[in-house]
């Protein structure tokens, strides 16, 4: 049951000059826009999860908002401001040093976070909306997701309780569900049931998660409306703040947000780059083994919330439908790429991977990210010729392969990316894909010499660091009729559909 504060002050008379010349409201806060700035009200109510019913409640939330916020945003989040009354009645703000004052504390008749104003079309679901999600900016996204996971410190706290928790409130927000809702009753029972196998298979999963201190205090509501663009950066902001336990999770948890509002806008091309960007970035394949129960219960939160709205039972229907794919097992497989260079074995394996049976598609670990990993440098930081002795590219497809086997252990399907010009380098894939009870499928890109080389040399930004005198030199023997010849130079859409055949993909 909702509360509200029968006689909350007017606070419209605080904005003068410049006025508000807007306002957003949500079931929890109200947003005044005012020139260059945003002032954030946190409305006077109690819910089953949250109490701001009393102002202590509501200044120690919204101190804890812009704390939290500052971790990722601290140019947006500027502070808080004291709502004071003056002797003739009048409200104004105090200054934000001002406010931190016991005086100020005392007085205090409301408060505010003072945020710095920012275009509506900023948002990631603007964005997207408008046709601006590149990849390049979903690689950024994930990167920045990535950065904020490592610096966020480990909580003590029992994964496997948080998640329990997580399926029972799902239970009891069905449960409470007026009868007017169109879901279908067997379809959340079904659910329900189905998550609760998965959270019982999942309970030592969960407590290597716990142990290996991937439970931190995240994000906790990583959507795309919670990510922004600020001078093409994308910021993330406005974390959950009001409950520790729904924000003190595993990190894959959070990332999963992210990936679930993307699958659920059809858009798993770009869930599928986000996802091998942050693993790329983070190197926690571990956490794929739990991401289709993660998926789902983002999902079931998202079914219920739209339950309750009879306008957007469409929306309810698709994400009970989502949750339920999320959970039901995809299909391990291993598919290797190779080829000399500029012959477009990265371009094909990031149009195929999302074609792969997984919530977000296959995994792709391509051997030039990983050499670069192993060395200790950025993505794009060229390498020394050492770098690419036959005794270091032994060690670079020992660790690619080492990765793949985490990945088809954790269930899920997984490309390689990389030369494979040696015989003995195409049959440890083979074997690896044997091992693991896994189908094997190789696929080997040919082109004409002169083309290969121009195309190496118009790159720029990649991690490969061919140049055209290293594709004249390159001469390797091209696998058996065991591997799918490809011919690169055909057009994109052609190779792929040839490539998806093969691969058993449609």
């Amino acid at each position: 049951m909702t509360m509200r504060d029968p006689n909350p002050p007017d606070l419209d008379s605080l904005f003068v000059d410049p006025p508000c010349d807007a306002q957003v409201e949500t079931h929890i806060s109200r947003i005044y826009l005012a020139g260059a700035f945003a002032y954030k009200l946190k409305l006077a109510v109690t819910l089953p999860y949250l109490d701001f019913s009393s102002l202590a409640q509501r200044h120690a939330a919204a101190l804890r908002e812009v704390v939290l916020n500052q971790r990722t945003a601290p140019e947006l989040y500027l502070g808080l401001r004291a709502v004071l009354r003056a002797e003739d009645s009048r409200l104004y703000l105090a200054p934000i040093e001002a406010s931190a004052q016991p005086g100020s504390i005392a007085q205090a008749v409301e408060w505010l976070v003072q945020m710095r104003r920012f275009d509506v079309d900023a948002t990631l679901d603007r964005q997207l909306a408008l046709g601006r999600l590149t990849p390049e900016l979903i690689d950024a996204v994930a990167e920045a997701v990535a950065e904020f996971h490592a610096g966020a410190a480990p909580v003590a706290k029992d994964a496997l309780a948080g998640i329990e928790a997580v399926a029972a409130m799902n239970r009891q927000s069905f449960a409470a569900l007026p009868a007017a809702s169109e879901l279908s009753a067997s379809a959340v029972a079904a659910l329900l049931d189905e998550t609760d196998a998965a959270i019982a298979a999942a309970a030592p999963l969960l407590a290597q998660r716990q142990a290996g201190g991937f439970v931190r205090r995240c994000h906790g509501d990583l959507h795309l409306r919670n990510i922004c663009l600020l001078a093409g950066r994308p910021v993330l902001f406005d974390c959950l703040e009001f409950d520790d336990a729904l924000a003190e999770i595993d990190t894959a948890y959070d990332i999963a947000f992210l990936l679930m509002d993307l699958l659920a806008r059809d858009r798993i091309d770009l869930a599928n780059r986000a996802l091998n960007r942050y693993l790329e970035s983070s190197q926690d394949y571990a956490a794929l083994a739990l991401l289709p129960l993660y998926l789902s219960l983002r999902a079931a939160i998202r079914c219920h919330v739209a339950a309750l709205k009879p306008a957007e039972a469409a929306a309810a229907r698709h994400y009970l439908a989502l949750a339920r794919r999320c959970l039901r097992p995809g299909s391990r497989r291993l598919i290797a790429i190779g080829g000399r260079s500029g012959t477009g074995k990265t371009t094909l394996a990031r149009a195929l991977a999302p074609l792969c049976d997984a919530p977000c598609g296959a995994v792709v670990l391509r051997s030039d990210v990983i050499r670069k990993q192993l060395c200790g440098v950025a993505p794009t930081e060229r390498l020394p010729s050492e770098s690419y002795t036959r005794a270091a590219s032994a060690r670079v497809y020992a660790e690619m392969l080492a990765r793949a086997q985490a990945v088809l252990a954790a269930g899920s399907p997984v490309l390689l990316d990389a030369v494979f010009g040696q015989a003995n380098e195409r049959q440890a894939a083979a074997q690896l894909a044997q091992q693991q009870a896994a189908p094997f499928r190789g696929l080997w890109l040919e082109g004409e010499t002169e083309m290969l080389a121009a195309r190496v040399t118009a790159r720029q930004g990649d991690a490969s660091d061919a140049t055209a005198a290293v594709v004249r030199r390159q001469d390797f023997a091209a696998p058996g009729e065991d591997w799918r010849h490809c011919n690169a130079a055909l057009p994109q859409a052609a190779l792929v559909a040839d490539a998806a055949v093969w691969c058993g993909l449609n």
